[in-house]
């Protein structure tokens, strides 16, 4: 199994154990999250692009890997995840490129698994 892929067995573990352990504010940030990525004005794609970007910029291994996931999921190139981690690059400086790295490794990974 990939580095990419234990990270992101690592968030949906935790997030079960957080939803068993805080039911109510799990329930609650679930809502949420719902709310926000259900498309609107933006497309699901769109705004998994945008959270790849801010998980870049944020330095979070878990949410590179959750959200890499899901752009892919949602039907992201390659090339359209690279650019969004790219507007993090530009925004965030030379820590985000760093962490570009991990957007290119969950792409592999994950590519693999799409095929």
């Amino acid at each position: 199994m990939g580095e990419m892929k234990n990270l992101l067995d690592e968030a949906n573990a935790s997030l079960g154990r957080f939803s068993k352990a805080w039911p109510d504010q799990m329930k609650g940030f679930g809502s949420f999250m719902q709310a926000v990525e259900s498309p609107g004005a933006l497309d699901s794609k769109q705004k998994e692009l945008i959270a790849v970007a801010l998980s870049t910029s944020a330095h979070c291994h878990w949410c590179i890997a959750y959200h890499v996931n899901g752009a892919l999921e949602k039907g992201a190139t390659e090339k359209e995840v690279m650019e969004a981690a790219w507007v993090a690059a530009l925004m965030g400086g030379g820590p985000a490129v760093m962490y570009m790295q991990l957007v290119e490794k969950a792409i592999n990974e994950f590519k693999k698994t799409k095929k």
